[in-house]
């Protein structure tokens, strides 16, 4: 019952070219391809579903309901963003384990000495992040989504996204929330925001 379409036709893509397109029906093809506990399982790995144990009060730990309640269509949806919901912070986290190799760290509001720093957990091998970091680099690269995000001198990864505002039961079709997260210089990453 329901059509999943991209902004313009893209014709066949492949992973990169899905990541650098931002095409929804790429990203259904992909999340479709895995069962919903393997899913679950990638989203919980970057910290989606917990707070960032920060200690800061009132952190939110965002949403990301158990894989046995899932319907296809949820399935659908959250490979392109919907139904799972996470605070900026939590988003920033889970880019800066991809520009650390595919390591998840805990989030300080304190410099933590570099001799200090907690080992974190492996929420990807790091030759599948550095795949993925070379496909995000792709994105601020001409035909991406986010040429304005290239700084010239550096190397830029990242990742649009473009969600419609929820309102009255259902999502406003004229009003959304366009976001940029990404880390910077992917040779040699200092910052991910």
């Amino acid at each position: 019952r329901h059509t999943v379409r991209d902004v313009h036709n893209y014709g066949p893509l492949d992973m990169a070219g899905v990541i650098r397109k931002s095409s929804n029906v790429g990203a259904v093809q992909i999340g479709l391809s895995m069962s919903p506990a393997q899913m679950w399982e990638t989203f919980a790995r970057f910290g989606f579903g917990v707070p960032t144990s920060t200690g800061f009060p009132g952190e939110a730990s965002g949403l990301l309901r158990a894989a046995q309640s899932w319907r296809q269509v949820e399935q659908v949806t959250m490979a392109f963003g919907y139904g799972v919901s996470g605070t900026a912070l939590q988003l920033t986290r889970a880019y800066a384990a991809l520009a650390s190799g595919g390591l998840l760290r805990p989030v300080s509001f304190l410099a933590v000495p570099a001799g200090e720093q907690p080992a974190g957990e492996r929420a990807l091998p790091a030759d599948v992040a550095a795949e993925v970091n070379a496909m995000l680099e792709g994105v601020v690269g001409p035909g991406g989504t986010a040429t304005k995000a290239a700084i010239t001198g550096y190397r830029v990864a990242g990742k649009t996204g473009t969600t419609h505002i929820a309102a009255g039961g259902s999502y406003d079709r004229r009003r959304y929330l366009a976001t940029f997260v990404g880390f910077a210089p992917v040779s040699h990453p200092r910052l991910a925001l």
